[in-house]
């Protein structure tokens, strides 16, 4: 690498860079969620249809996957610098963007504008905070991004609901731009050039695959119940391309010596079953605010504020036991850490299987904290088996990895409970309604019943069938998190370290 001008972080903007880099971070990530709690405001505005809400997510990640695996390429070829500020532009415009779409398809483009530009943002945040950081507290700074980045996700429900409520969702986008006024200057002004000599080839071939092949399968989970699967011509056409890019990118691994992902990777058992328990992480992680907060705000009736301020706990737990995790010495066998943060989410999930229209507050706000804490347990915990016989070359490709398939773990976790609470509210609504016989009903009723009355009717068993639906979902959570729990036994013991 080639320094185009000396680092004037070093000279006197140390702390301000470090600030910026970790904001950036937290800015990446609290998009992720920030609309989570805002749902019910954003649907109406823009008449968005129950199955296209996933996509408010997953459009946003998967983007954000994508424009992540090609950082580093771009910030070698063209320079870190002029990357950050080019995705920090883009991403202030697919903000404002956000604010103006009228449609539901302008506002899912935008969030891809948006997500694809924040991708750079927390791979040249880590390096940057590396870089003007001393060897020493390495560990520290890493500890630090990953916690900002986590506070982003769980503060994010908070933030949105609350300003959706009192300042309407367009202001739920508005929040980020003042963190860019003061990022883009700061990288601007502090952040040296920096650029390889001889920027390697990347296999763009290897991600277009790859990445046909999961959108493919994205569109497919997302649209094919309101298509009815293959009686239609666009559900043939996304399973065509998903099957065709995950074939084409098979076939690639197998032929080809370098690939973006490289194949040396993938001899490390360790690394590879880290990959699938964090597949089952993202699985869950973000799945259930996108179960939790459509099930508070329109089952249970709380107003969109107060549905944000209830996955505090949550966040609070996660933030704190990755913290507290993140202390224990690397002499100590990790296995039992896992299987333990395992525990909780199983156990979360399986409270989450008791919820009621009848409830309260509480249970809601005792399931997420257990799990936030279980969640929080895991991710360093999986850093440490990922990384616990990997070679140290291969740790930023490895980082890579592990954080790709969270992030598609997310967006098909998405996709999947999206999927099943829909096929599942239809079943459960043709289930009661069957017992409606009129002379059920008018045993139960005085006098005849008019259309307002069947509507009230028909509503309450719409929302007695959506509340089975959503419980139903948490199980399917449950289930991917106890399918991945054998993996721990698998995995080799850390290699002693100085």
């Amino acid at each position: 690498m080639s320094t185009l001008h000396p680092s004037r972080a070093a000279v006197g903007g140390h702390h301000t860079i470090t600030a910026a880099a970790l904001l950036a971070t937290y800015m990446q990530s609290v998009n992720i969620s920030v609309p989570n709690a805002a749902l019910p405001h954003i649907q109406a505005t823009l008449s968005m249809a129950n199955d296209e809400v996933g996509w408010v997510f997953s459009s946003y990640i998967a983007a954000s996957a994508v424009s992540m695996s090609i950082t580093q390429w771009l910030a070698a070829r063209y320079g870190r610098r002029t990357i950050y500020q080019t995705a920090l532009a883009i991403f202030a415009l697919g903000l404002v963007l956000d604010t103006l779409a009228t449609t539901s398809i302008q506002f899912v483009l935008a969030r891809i504008v948006q997500g694809a530009a924040s991708g750079p943002f927390a791979p040249l945040s880590l390096a940057i905070l590396l870089e003007v950081t001393p060897a020493a507290r390495h560990a520290r700074m890493s500890l630090a991004w990953t916690v900002c980045s986590l506070l982003g996700i769980s503060t994010g429900p908070a933030i949105g609901g609350w300003l959706a409520e009192y300042y309407g969702w367009p202001s739920i986008f508005y929040f980020s731009l003042p963190m860019v006024a003061f990022i883009f200057p700061t990288m601007r002004s502090l952040l040296s050039e920096k650029r390889a000599e001889r920027s390697k080839p990347f296999d763009f071939f290897g991600l277009v695959t790859f990445s046909v092949g999961m959108i493919g399968l994205q569109m497919l989970l997302d649209r094919g119940e309101r298509l009815e699967w293959f009686a239609s011509t666009e559900s043939w056409v996304e399973a065509g391309a998903s099957v065709l890019g995950f074939y084409l990118f098979i076939v690639h691994v197998l032929t080809t010596r370098e690939h973006f992902l490289r194949t040396v990777l993938f001899r490390d058992r360790n690394l590879i079953l880290s990959t699938v328990i964090s597949f089952a992480l993202g699985f869950v992680l973000l799945p259930t605010l996108a179960l939790t907060s459509p099930m508070l705000e329109e089952l249970l009736n709380y107003p969109v504020d107060t549905t944000g301020y209830m996955t505090i706990p949550r966040g609070m737990a996660l933030v704190g036991a990755l913290v507290l995790t993140s202390l224990v010495p690397a002499q100590v066998d990790y296995r039992p850490f896992l299987l333990g943060g395992m525990a909780l989410v199983v156990y979360a999930n399986w409270l989450m299987l008791g919820y009621s229209p009848a409830m309260d507050w509480r249970p809601v706000v005792e399931a997420g904290f257990l799990q936030g804490a279980g969640l929080g347990m895991l991710l360093p915990t999986l850093a440490r088996a990922a990384f616990g016989t990997l070679d140290t070359k291969l740790r930023p490709e490895g980082s890579a990895l592990i954080s790709l398939s969270r992030l598609y773990g997310s967006t098909i976790g998405i996709a999947v409970v999206q999927l099943f609470f829909y096929a599942n509210t239809q079943a459960m609504h043709i289930a009661l309604a069957k017992h409606l016989t009129p002379l059920r009903v008018a045993a139960n009723t005085v006098g005849s019943i008019g259309k307002p009355g069947l509507a009230a009717l028909n509503g309450m068993v719409t929302r007695q069938a959506a509340t089975i639906a959503v419980i139903d979902q948490f199980e399917i959570l449950m289930f991917a998190m106890l399918v991945v729990m054998p993996l721990v036994f698998f995995l080799r013991r850390p290699r002693p370290s100085g």
